[in-house]
């Protein structure tokens, strides 16, 4: 194996372990919910101790904010690589004891190591390399081996193979299984030079806050997330309890909707992103919003899953847009603890959406639905705002020239 790694670039190796890190996280996300759920945790339970999960990862990662720096990131994902190793096996072995307190530890600890590697990834590529279109393969590659994941526990969920019976929790065990494959690249990875000073947290701060595209962008950023996780925080158990699919069949749609999402972000690069950002923004909010309103006042079911889909379908399409461009803007020196502060308020977005998640769906999907096309209205307004001030900026740098 290490062979093959030698023969590969630095940033594609990068790559390749958040690949593995992503079918982990896929196959062990996308039946998370329903884990828990079969270890008797009710709706509400499982959104709360997911929200509060989120919320620890924002505590973490503030006190980690002065710790982390681009020399000690590969240490960081390694470290924090083998930690989420041990809380999934421990989780493993707490299925079905009842012990709710361990497990709401455990899936605590997994999430904050889930959420520590997520932030670490891209400024350790752009360390390396630093472009858009790098930006954008980034979240492809974590998003199709994500798809790839779901694909491998939608194919095993339920079967037997030999005397083994494929449960949740065999599938929690096999993630586990990429997650060592990560962990074995990640140590192997040599002669990445990261260099730079160490830049404190408050003078990162007072960077972000005199570049408003950047704190607005943030703001932008913590709307989309609120928006995204009250109205698809919860979607597994929408599909299964609220759409009367199967474990199966939910995942099953999961697969496809993201496989195609892929496709979509892919082809989108490559030759379907219009010239107008205005447009681009229209494109993939303003038309979810738009469905998630018809749903909501419609209260149809239909109408509910045909906006979960199209919400799903456009998820991975031109973050070239709406995210790299305020994204790789920012120094190198400040791009680790940037990238902590974007996840910081984007966990904050997704922590206070997952507890709108768990009350909306008390009354029904649709209103799940409407609460975030409420959200979307605001973080639409300032995506256009964001536009009007990029163009601004660089019709000013034109006439300076």
């Amino acid at each position: 194996m290490e062979k093959v790694l030698n023969k590969l670039r630095n940033e594609n190796k990068v790559l390749l372990i958040l690949a593995f890190f992503s079918i982990s996280k896929g196959l062990w996300e996308n039946f998370r919910q329903l884990w828990l759920q079969d270890n008797n945790l009710n709706v509400t339970e499982i959104s709360q101790v997911l929200g509060t999960a989120t919320l620890c990862c924002v505590i973490i990662l503030i006190i980690l904010a002065k710790q982390l720096s681009l020399n000690r990131i590969q240490k960081v994902i390694s470290i924090s690589i083998f930690i989420k190793i041990i809380s999934l096996i421990a989780l493993y072995l707490l299925n079905h004891t009842n012990d709710n307190i361990l497990i709401n530890l455990f899936i605590i600890l997994d999430t904050i190591c889930e959420k520590i590697i997520i932030i670490s990834i891209y400024p350790f590529i752009v360390s390396i390399k630093k472009s858009d279109k790098l930006y954008s393969k980034r979240k492809l590659v974590e998003y199709l081996f994500s798809d790839i994941g779901i694909l491998i526990g939608g194919i095993l969920i339920g079967r037997t193979i030999g005397a083994i019976l494929i449960n949740y929790n065999i599938c929690l065990l096999i993630s586990v299984i990429f997650l060592i494959l990560a962990f074995t690249i990640v140590i192997h990875i040599k002669n990445v030079r990261m260099t730079g000073e160490k830049i404190e947290l408050k003078k990162t701060l007072q960077y972000i806050i005199k570049d408003k595209i950047v704190a607005i962008y943030l703001l932008d950023y913590l709307l989309a997330n609120i928006a995204m996780y009250t109205g698809l925080g919860l979607k597994m158990l929408m599909l299964t309890n609220g759409l009367d699919f199967s474990d199966r069949e939910a995942t099953n749609f999961l697969l496809a909707a993201g496989l195609i999402a892929d496709v979509i972000g892919i082809m989108a690069l490559k030759y379907f992103t219009p010239k107008n950002d205005y447009l681009t923004i229209t494109i993939k909010f303003g038309i979810r919003m738009a469905l998630y309103w018809i749903a909501y006042i419609s209260n149809d079911v239909t109408l509910c899953l045909i906006a979960i889909t199209w919400s799903i379908l456009i998820s991975t399409a031109y973050e070239n847009i709406t995210d790299a461009p305020y994204i790789n803007r920012i120094k190198n020196e400040y791009q680790m603890l940037f990238t902590n502060i974007r996840y910081t308020v984007g966990l904050i977005g997704t922590s206070v959406g997952l507890y709108f998640a768990g009350v909306m769906y008390n009354y029904g999907i649709a209103y799940n639905l409407g609460l975030s096309a409420f959200f979307m209205v605001f973080q639409i307004l300032l995506a256009y705002y964001l536009i009007y001030l990029r163009k601004k900026e660089n019709f000013m740098k034109d006439t300076e020239k």
